[in-house]
């Protein structure tokens, strides 16, 4: 089980390691990368044929602005692209997450809320979990506390 974990600026690693905690909270190993559709196109490409090669099942790619790095990478590999649009610039994150929701056909990208790393790992788990009994036994554990949780807090509150 390994996801890597993608972005285009330093600047978004803090949010990026949203993800990555996450990941870890379910065991799940994962690699994380600076990279640029942009700026060392080739430098992706080698990197995304490494990370086949050592056996990455998903890739979480992280972007703003105009968010060309999950599409480019879902062109280069057949493995599933989890975009996290990431708010940045004058626009508010709505220039991000729209390039990334409107992929051309027949090269789709999965997209989670803007900013939402965290869920773009939880994603990662519910498929990989499709493969591995044990990450599914720990999603449904993690299902079952988060609905105790909320019933206890819940219990007893009134207006």
């Amino acid at each position: 089980m390994k996801v890597a974990i993608i972005f285009g600026s330093k600047s978004d690693q803090e949010l990026m390691k949203k993800a990555a905690l996450t990941l870890r909270e379910f065991g799940v190993a994962y690699s994380s990368h600076i990279l640029s559709a942009h700026r060392v196109p080739e430098l992706l490409e080698e990197t995304l044929a490494r990370l086949e090669a050592e056996g990455t099942e998903i890739i979480i790619a992280g972007a703003g602005l105009a968010a060309h790095l999950p599409g480019v990478i879902a062109s280069k590999t057949l493995l599933p692209v989890i975009a996290v649009p990431i708010v940045s610039g004058s626009l508010g994150g709505l220039d991000a997450l729209l390039s990334i929701v409107q992929m051309p056909r027949p090269i789709p990208v999965a997209t989670v809320g803007l900013d939402n790393a965290a869920n773009a790992a939880y994603l990662a788990c519910e498929i990989l979990a499709l493969k591995y009994p044990e990450l599914r036994r720990k999603l449904l554990d993690f299902r079952k506390k988060m609905k105790e949780d909320f019933t206890r807090e819940s219990e007893g509150v009134g207006l």
